[in-house]
């Protein structure tokens, strides 16, 4: 099994076939982190955090066992070997282990911290509500018992049609506590694409909502489900949590309960289930171009694992710290940031419902300020949506309490890295952007908060336990600086292990270009001379004009340098003279002066 990571890799001098180093990697320095190193984590400098990578590599299982040392097991702890099998022929950590990961997010913090609150909950429409880890316990524990009433258990699975609420929370690790698969679906899909992922999963049960609230609408949940009820057979029951209220939603009775009435009704919680460290725990779809939608297999405790890492170091979650992941809980960086990896720390968490910038742009600053929020996670988008209304709206409020911003989902360009270090943090907050995929279950490359340095628009570096390869098209290792394709090179805990019901779509999608032995990303990356990697796009996402090899994101990058540009995509569209060109859609900030031009706009790009 091959597990050296990239910068050690001996590669061939040749010339690199997309040129120089692009400018936005060439012009990126090193930033200290703003703030001294916390403590909690085992390294302190970059140096040892080199160490620690190489050492973590050189034993994967008794890397990954050390992590999971930190939790409750059921039983076979510790496990022996820690690690079995590769990509190749599959793998499994911590065989034979047992556990529960809804124990060690939920029960071991009501145990120790009953009073300190687990989540505050805040609804679009200024709604407040808020659980303790004692309430937080006691919810999951019914809710569990609930399903086990209605006949659910280990293997089943539970279709979760939820926007973020706090009922969310405890129908996710009731899952977990027995043993049921849950699939979150984005509550903001179509019925279609609600009723694909629950054909395709045999889901006995939906949990909805009667609504939610989007940007001052009332979003009909249980209205869009009842839909396609009739087309999902394997539905035996709805189980509904009252958001708005509304008595003009539709039950039908017996199949549709209302979630506070089946709780309230459940004599007492269900006792946790032993399960085994590779025992599925959830399932994820990812959205196919071409193809139905993928639906990831994620292990229960190997996911707890990772994401409990990964938090670790791309957060540093303190007790004192008030946390805040943006995402909605329909994509995996709410289960892998909040969910599972902020519980699994004990931390004190801010969900909400609803858009950001509404019912005013300054909506995410005043949540910020009012529940003095430390860190927040969020995406590169919040952040040029909030440069676009300009530094006088993060002025209003005190933000002083902020250390760090964390982002995933997309390429971040230095061009916003600075502008919220100069305007939102005013250089006291840390700016860590990472890089993850659906298929990976974890951010895994990131700054060590407080550790190692910061480029503004790179992912940071790989985290401990990571191995991977930059490779041209023939499987050669490319030099710093040139493009290839991402690849991992060893399994590690929250890498998801198949496609639901389709063993043969997972082996040709992700095990082909480069052989069975290294996972397939379709992500092209550049590492630096520092090593910090740079993901410049999907594979697709670099462009062939007139025999130049382009990234989009470059484009992207070169665009928001331009003053007045707040937003900026760029495309590769058909052209009978040079193969493709580049279009760019570009969004002007609130202080625009109005004289940017497509000329300049041009220029930038290179394509006048």
């Amino acid at each position: 099994m091959d597990t050296e990571p990239h910068a050690s890799a001996e590669v061939p001098e040749r010339e690199s076939d997309l040129g120089d180093l692009p400018p936005m990697v060439r012009d990126s320095h090193l930033v200290a982190p703003p703030h001294p190193p916390s403590g909690r984590l085992p390294v302190a400098t970059t140096a040892q955090y080199r160490d620690l990578y190489a050492s973590s590599l050189a034993d994967l299982g008794a890397y990954w066992a050390q992590v999971a040392a930190d939790f409750e097991w059921m039983g076979g702890w510790p496990p022996s070997p820690a690690l079995e099998g590769d990509l190749a022929e599959g793998f499994s950590f911590f065989p034979g282990a047992r556990g529960n990961v809804s124990v060690n997010c939920v029960d071991r913090h009501a145990r120790t911290t009953p009073d300190k609150v687990a989540i505050h909950w805040i609804g679009e429409d200024g709604e407040r509500r808020a659980w303790t880890y004692a309430e937080f316990a006691e919810q999951t524990a019914r809710f569990a018992q609930a399903l086990v009433d209605l006949g659910v258990g280990k293997g089943d699975v539970v279709a979760v049609y939820l926007p973020n609420l706090l009922e969310t929370f405890a129908v996710v690790h009731g899952c977990l506590r027995i043993g049921a698969l849950y699939n979150i679906v984005f509550s903001g899909f179509s019925p279609a694409a609600l009723a694909d992922r629950v054909i395709d999963t045999g889901a006995k049960v939906v949990v909805t909502a009667d609504e939610t609230f989007r940007r001052g609408r009332a979003i009909a949940l249980k209205a869009t489900l009842d839909q396609v009820l009739g087309d999902l057979s394997s539905v035996e029951h709805v189980i509904v949590v009252r958001r708005s209220g509304n008595p003009a939603v539709p039950m039908v009775a017996p199949r549709d309960r209302y979630y506070d009435e089946i709780v309230a009704a459940t004599a007492h919680g269900a006792a946790p289930v032993a399960l085994e460290a590779n025992d599925p725990g959830f399932i994820i779809y990812t959205s196919g171009t071409s193809a139905k939608p993928k639906g990831l297999v994620h292990s229960g405790l190997g996911f707890l694992t990772g994401a409990y890492h990964n938090v670790r170091y791309a957060l540093d979650l303190g007790p004192d710290d008030v946390y805040w992941c943006t995402a909605d809980c329909g994509w995996l960086t709410f289960p892998i940031f909040e969910l599972i990896g902020a519980t699994a720390h004990g931390a004190t968490m801010i969900a909400t419902e609803g858009a950001l910038d509404f019912p005013a742009p300054d909506r995410l600053y005043a949540i910020l300020a009012e529940y003095h929020v430390t860190k927040i996670f969020t995406a590169p988008t919040v952040l040029r949506m909030l440069a676009r209304h300009g530094e006088e709206l993060a002025r209003r409020f005190d933000l002083s309490d902020l250390k760090l911003v964390a982002l995933v989902g997309e390429p971040l360009d230095a061009t916003t890295w600075t502008w919220v270090r100069d305007h939102v943090g005013d250089g006291r907050v840390e700016i860590n952007n990472t890089y993850g995929q659906s298929e990976t279950g974890s951010a895994w490359t990131s700054s060590l908060v407080g550790v190692t340095e910061a480029k503004p628009g790179s992912c940071g570096v790989a985290l401990p336990g990571h191995a991977y390869a930059i490779l041209d098209a023939e499987g050669a290792p490319v030099r710093p600086g040139e493009a290839g394709y991402l690849t991992i090179t060893a399994p590690f805990p929250t890498l998801f292990r198949g496609i639901w019901h389709d063993p043969e779509r997972y082996r040709t999608q992700y095990f082909t270009r480069f052989g069975s032995h290294r996972y397939d990303s379709a992500d092209a990356a550049i590492e630096d001379g520092d090593g910090h990697v740079w993901v410049v796009g999907r594979v697709d996402d670099v462009i062939n004009v007139a025999a130049h090899r382009l990234s989009t994101m470059e484009m992207e990058s070169a665009l928001l340098t331009t003053p007045g540009v707040a937003e900026a995509a760029v495309i590769g569209v058909a052209d009978p003279v040079k193969g493709q060109v580049p279009e760019a859609f570009v969004t002007l900030s609130a202080s625009a002066s109005g004289t940017v031009s497509e000329e300049d706009l041009a220029e930038r790009l290179g394509v006048c």
